[in-house]
């Protein structure tokens, strides 16, 4: 599959114009540092006026960290994404939401997918961490139980986990980066943020139809990366509670 990019109307651009400037608003003393950083040094192929040109972002991905976009129709089975992470592919849709869905999607659109995840993938320890995330979820394909355990570290650190800057929460996962409501909440009072603790987070249920109360936060990203030495340590040695 490819971006068919003469396909998008102006309806479609301005509906990404709409949410990549309320975003990146909304963002400034939320995101970790590193994301807005990121973010910034990605334009020209990463800004508002215009929906992205895969092709064009491709370039400064690989040019970054070897990575590149694969188009994928939506959601895929767990054990094909994870081999694509392994071969530094990262999944995206093509499609955008209507406007109508500004605040609320039942599964991931390319808002989503590029605003959310793609600028940290310029990060090299994070593009480092995203690989061997793969070649763990890959080692473990076609084992329910651990798969289960690893969606759920997927789930609690690159689509919601948070960064300690300065003693405060600051946000990296994909999913509060690109939910307006959502990342606002971080600092409403009303959640949990916890220790980041391995064998917590891969027996930790979530809901995907909810937003979290509960959210984990690490000292860095080279303190993210160490700590798939733990999970693979313990996936390996059947340490981790049967789900």
């Amino acid at each position: 599959m490819f971006q068919q990019y003469e396909n998008y109307t102006t309806d479609d651009h301005t509906t990404w114009k709409l949410l990549f400037e309320r975003q990146e608003a909304n963002l400034s003393g939320k995101a970790c540092t590193d994301f807005l950083l990121t973010l910034s040094d990605l334009g020209p192929e990463l800004v508002s006026d215009q929906i992205p040109n895969f092709r064009a972002l491709n370039k400064r991905l690989w040019a970054s960290t070897g990575w590149t976009i694969e188009v994928v129709p939506g959601l895929i089975p767990v054990g094909e994404f994870f081999e694509l992470l392994s071969r530094r592919r990262f999944c995206s849709s093509t499609w955008i939401r209507k406007r109508e869905q500004l605040d609320y999607l039942e599964e991931p659109d390319m808002f989503h997918d590029i605003f959310g995840h793609i600028p940290l993938l310029t990060n090299p320890t994070y593009a480092d961490f995203m690989q061997k995330f793969g070649e763990i979820g890959t080692k473990y394909a076609g084992n329910p139980a651990i798969e289960r355990q690893l969606e759920r570290l997927y789930w609690f650190t690159i689509e919601f986990g948070l960064l300690m800057e300065r003693g405060q929460p600051r946000i990296y996962g994909a999913g509060l980066a690109s939910s307006f409501g959502e990342a606002n909440q971080i600092f409403s009072g009303n959640i949990s943020i916890l220790p980041f603790e391995i064998e917590k987070i891969i027996n930790h249920d979530f809901r995907n139809d909810v937003m979290q109360t509960e959210y984990y936060a690490i000292a860095s990203f080279e303190a993210l990366w160490k700590s798939l030495d733990g999970i693979d340590a313990l996936l390996g040695k059947g340490v981790a509670a049967q789900v």
